[in-house]
């Protein structure tokens, strides 16, 4: 019997592919939302009181040139975005709830939305490694269970990241 082994080459080693200096990759404006109230349960909805919050978030970013909303794929999370969604006809992508923001900036890029000003609609547990893996840096005071009224503003350029934190109710 004869055995005959052939060399392989070497896989060619992977090449980075440049980003452009005018690229928007990590740029854009987030607003960032933690969900409205809601009612107790796995994948519960919201309370008389979310609604009204949500519709209060819709009065303060329905002039914001919001091309975007993310959220997660449980009831709260969507009726959050839904006056946002309905009214102006706004583009949306779900994106999985993670403590590490992983997800969320793995979708942004699966969906060329750098560059944008998107909403993201988050939960207590992921709204600071939102802002971590969007490059916000410093303290962060911790999103308590009673905890609905904050909106975080964070604008990525080239040559930073800005944060703006303010309520709204």
């Amino acid at each position: 019997m004869v055995w005959a082994i052939g060399c392989q080459p070497a896989p060619a080693s992977k090449t980075q592919v440049p980003v452009a200096e005018d690229s928007v990759f990590l740029t854009g404006t987030f607003f960032i939302v933690r969900h409205a109230e809601r009612n107790p349960g796995e994948d519960s909805t919201l309370t008389p009181a979310g609604r009204h919050r949500a519709g209060a978030l819709y009065n303060l970013l329905k002039d914001s040139l919001i091309s975007k909303i993310y959220f997660t794929p449980y009831k709260r999370s969507i009726e959050t975005a839904d006056s946002l969604r309905y009214y102006l006809h706004t583009d949306t992508s779900f994106y999985q709830a993670d403590t590490s923001g992983e997800n969320l900036v793995y979708q942004l890029t699966r969906h060329n939305d750098w560059g944008k000003r998107i909403l993201i609609i988050g939960h207590s547990n992921t709204i600071i490694p939102i802002l971590r893996s969007l490059k916000v840096e410093g303290p962060l005071s911790p999103i308590h269970e009673n905890d609905y009224n904050r909106l975080y503003r964070v604008k990525m350029s080239r040559t930073g990241t800005e944060l703006t934190e303010s309520c709204y109710e």
